[in-house]
């Protein structure tokens, strides 16, 4: 159930109508929250937040030519995924987002390593997730993505 599309607003036109609010909320949510020098592109079959090779020229390890992964969303077949590779990379960051989730949503986390799922999409946390894009600059990522993730 990915959305299609090779642009961000195709890939926002083309997400199911019983996801299309609450994805498009989550999009705007990211975007306005998102620090200087990030950058919304596509990525992995749906929305990514990328740091552009104009900031980091030497893109993601596994594939160059791309530019380095920070966050993403996606509309999978049961739930919106928001993907946010600093939690996956810093423990802290990790360990403050998994104690305020309860402060901002009555469901469960449904998380992986970097995955959180919202299998209801009429209750993702947009604020927390607004605040959480904001605790990690460009400056940030880049150095903790080479000093812990880049291999």
């Amino acid at each position: 159930m990915k959305a299609s599309g090779k642009t961000v607003a195709e890939i926002l036109a083309n997400i199911p109508e019983d996801r299309s609010a609450s994805f498009n909320k989550l999009h705007e949510t990211i975007i306005k929250s998102l620090p200087k020098g990030f950058e919304a592109a596509i990525s992995y079959g749906g929305l990514g937040y990328v740091v552009p090779h104009s900031m980091y020229p030497a893109g993601y390890h596994c594939k160059p030519s791309e530019p380095l992964p920070f966050a993403g969303i996606a509309s999978q077949k049961n739930s919106i995924n928001f993907y946010h590779m600093g939690i996956y990379a810093d423990p802290e960051l990790l360990e403050w987002f998994q104690s305020e989730y309860p402060k901002h949503s009555k469901q469960k986390l449904d998380m992986g390593k970097s995955c959180i799922r919202f299998k209801k999409p009429d209750e993702i946390p947009f604020k927390l997730i607004g605040e959480l894009m904001k605790k990690m600059s460009v400056k940030e990522w880049v150095n903790m993505y080479e000093t812990k993730m880049r291999k």
